[in-house]
């Protein structure tokens, strides 16, 4: 997470969304930088808000505008699936090694995901109570350029973030009854997901 105070904008780092990248890209014009642990650099748009907001508009200053990325939900359980099969993570609970997708995207969908699927929502990620939006501006991953226009324009400098954390490239396949399944229960998810390209469109 970075928070730029001339800029007045805040960048929550949604995981798997390419926002790496983008901090490393924009970290020296940070006034505030969150980098590690993952629990605080993944903080959520509800935590910003009640842990770190107060601070960042104190003293009267107003709110700053927060920005994040969301991706289209079955490729980004596939980023995080093929992310934990890598050979680094072989034996240990959070590796995806021996386990189909469909069986990642499956144990996902239950109320206590074992640790090799325990990757959160980007809905939770994305809203407060009521599952209401809470960030500003919201970007889809398959639209990185509007983002980045929208960066420029704020920055009045050009981008070109290299890409950090790339998931391994393999073949994925989602059988059509657990696609249905996922649709039903990560509708939110999809829904932001669609409004962001909306937006965009």
């Amino acid at each position: 997470m970075l928070v730029f105070w001339k800029e007045k904008l805040v960048l929550l780092a949604v995981p798997k969304t390419g926002t790496t990248a983008l901090e490393r890209a924009l970290l020296p014009r940070a006034s505030m930088a969150i980098l590690d642990p993952p629990g605080l650099k993944h903080l959520s748009a509800r935590r910003y808000r009640a842990e770190i907001e107060p601070m960042v508009t104190a003293k009267g200053a107003d709110p700053h505008e927060t920005v994040a990325v969301i991706r289209e939900p079955i490729d980004w359980l596939g980023s995080w699936y093929r992310y934990r099969r890598r050979p680094q993570l072989r034996g240990q609970e959070a590796s995806t090694e021996g386990i189909d997708f469909d069986g990642f995207v499956r144990a996902w969908m239950t109320p206590e995901p074992p640790p090799f699927a325990r990757v959160g929502s980007q809905a939770r990620f994305l809203t407060g109570g009521r599952g209401r939006l809470i960030v500003r501006h919201l970007f889809a991953y398959e639209d990185y350029g509007a983002l980045i226009r929208f960066l420029e324009d704020r920055f009045g400098t050009p981008l070109a973030p290299e890409p950090v954390n790339v998931s391994p490239r393999m073949p994925l396949v989602l059988s059509d009854e657990v696609e249905a399944d996922l649709r039903r229960h990560a509708a939110h998810d999809f829904r932001l997901w669609d409004r962001a390209r909306a937006a965009r469109g």
